[in-house]
């Protein structure tokens, strides 16, 4: 199969080698042309991921029409923030209604529209049951060593789950179907937010009961939400929900952690992202899950504190005490 991979980040380059080593034949398009060049000369992506050897065969370019034209297959893995933009530099006339992969994970925080209605708004020509969202559990440090992992490919048509799977899966990557797409692509963007949080409470060492809670009262959080914007209440207890709240809120890896615990150390939130040259996704998801639940008018307390946390500069040890002191409820309500 012909593969086109938007974006040549860490994830992006990650999959682009997976693919090419499952004999697919794959284009890296990156919008850096230094980065580009730098890839052709030392054979590696250094910025982003230089543990990754690129394949001979594997082509690696700056002109998003040769990544794009022909081919069967496009994934779309750059930040979620920046998905419209590339979309509208593709020339859509050479494209053949290839099927759409998107491993981005967020909410565009100016529509509030989940990846999945970006595409659609920017490639309207395209059918939609050809698109599919990839998510899961999945670092791609740990992808690229071949350690064992397992993601969900979520479409509206099983012809398209079915052709994702077989693209994709290897004795290392394991993919299961489901024909979710909102349950998956909210599962994977909201988790961002409470990795955010969780690192805040690893930051100002508040001790593993309030981590403990925190994951467990998003992930209601998060299930609340969607279930409002019409999606399976089982998704969030499967890979794109539970499975990706617990990596991105424990590992080491993850970059939405990271951030929230240098915030918890005390850093200012703008010195934090400034110094960072990979993109925290649940930053921009925070603003526009914050609007969402205004929107559908659900009570989402943590999301709302960490949206004044990101961007009302508000103590997080204060936001902490705002949330354990709110009104006692019981625990499953809807």
């Amino acid at each position: 199969m012909n593969i086109g991979i938007l974006g040549a980040g860490s994830w992006g380059t990650t999959l682009a080698e997976h693919l090419h080593q499952l004999n697919h034949s794959v284009t890296l398009w990156s919008w850096s042309k230094r980065d580009v060049e730098n890839m052709r000369i030392t054979g590696r992506n250094t910025v982003y991921m230089p543990e990754i050897a690129i394949p001979e065969k594997m082509v690696v370019t700056g002109d998003i029409g040769e990544a794009t034209a022909g081919m069967d297959m496009l994934v779309i893995a750059t930040p979620s923030q920046f998905v419209r933009s590339v979309l509208t530099r593709i020339p859509t006339g050479q494209l053949n209604s290839p099927y759409i992969v998107n491993v981005a994970k967020g909410i565009e925080k100016d529509s509030l529209l989940r990846m999945s209605e970006v595409v659609r708004d920017t490639l309207p020509q395209l059918p939609a049951a050809r698109y599919a969202v990839l998510s899961g559990p999945s670092h791609a440090e740990e992808v690229c060593k071949r350690r064992p992992t397992t993601v969900v490919a979520a479409s509206s048509d099983t012809e398209t789950i079915s052709i994702v799977i077989d693209t994709f899966m290897s004795g290392s990557f394991r993919v299961y179907a489901s024909n979710d797409v909102t349950g998956v692509e909210l599962g994977g963007a909201l988790k961002n937010i409470i990795a955010i949080g969780a690192g805040i409470c690893d930051g100002s060492r508040f001790g593993d009961n309030a981590k403990a809670a925190l994951i467990t009262r998003g992930l209601a959080e998060i299930r609340r939400l969607g279930v409002e914007l019409g999606a399976d209440p089982h998704t969030f207890a499967g890979l794109s929900g539970l499975g990706d709240l617990i990596v991105t809120t424990m590992s080491q890896l993850s970059r939405n952690r990271f951030v929230g615990q240098e915030i918890g150390k005390g850093r200012p939130v703008k010195e934090v992202l400034d110094s960072m040259s990979m993109v925290a996704e649940g930053v921009d998801t925070a603003r526009a899950a914050y609007e969402l639940s205004r929107k559908h008018d659900v009570e989402m307390p943590i999301i709302r504190q960490m949206y004044e946390i990101l961007f009302n500069e508000k103590d997080p040890v204060q936001a902490t005490q705002d949330l354990m002191t709110r009104e006692a409820k019981n625990e499953l309500w809807s």
